[in-house]
């Protein structure tokens, strides 16, 4: 049972961080392999949409461990979710509380703040603008882009690719320029 305590904690910077990055020169020497994500989506159009588009006419078997690698980050996500989730409960600092109250987010119980990503609020205008609106513009930037933030930022940049410390620069300007100045807006507006 002290292994499976282990697991359930969350683990310190110190030692998930290396673990995370290890996985880059681990796929390297396994089979030359790229880390990256957002790649996979495609690789799934590819098998699925028999469309003449030639962005989707290439051979994504070759692919194809990616699709496996993406299946098993979400068999792990829901195991760890389900059958390993932290019983501690989420701790948020209370000015962020305190800020985030004022913009009407009070529950703080789960990863997602339900105030925004409830069932509830899927057909309604903050779903139109966070989760339809926001998934467009989260495809739309990993494909101008050239990646998703985790191949950027983990494989671009372990692999010293300038474009990848620009991408992963504007990612982080991009997330703090929502954060503080578009984010209230939109709260503001879906009240």
């Amino acid at each position: 049972m002290e292994i499976l305590e282990i697991i359930r904690k969350p683990w310190p910077w110190y030692v998930a961080g290396p673990l995370i990055g290890l996985t880059v020169p681990a796929l390297l020497l396994l089979g030359n392999k790229s880390f990256g994500i957002s790649s996979s989506l495609r690789h799934i159009c590819a098998a699925v949409i028999p469309a003449n588009i030639s962005f989707f006419q290439y051979d994504w078997r070759k692919g194809i461990w990616n699709l496996f690698f993406v299946a098993g980050i979400m068999i792990g996500g829901f195991i760890g979710n389900y059958g390993l989730g932290n019983p501690d409960a989420i701790v948020v600092a209370p000015a962020t509380q305190q800020v985030l109250a004022g913009l009407g987010i009070t529950d703080f119980s789960g990863l997602m703040p339900s105030d925004l990503f409830a069932t509830e609020h899927i057909f309604s205008l903050k779903g139109l603008i966070f989760l339809v609106f926001g998934g467009f513009l989260v495809g739309f930037g990993t494909r101008y882009a050239g990646g998703c933030t985790s191949g950027h930022a983990i494989m671009g940049l372990s692999s010293l690719q300038w474009p990848s410390l620009i991408a992963t620069i504007s990612f982080m300007v991009g997330g703090f320029a929502c954060t503080h100045l578009i984010l209230p807006y939109l709260l503001q507006l879906v009240r």
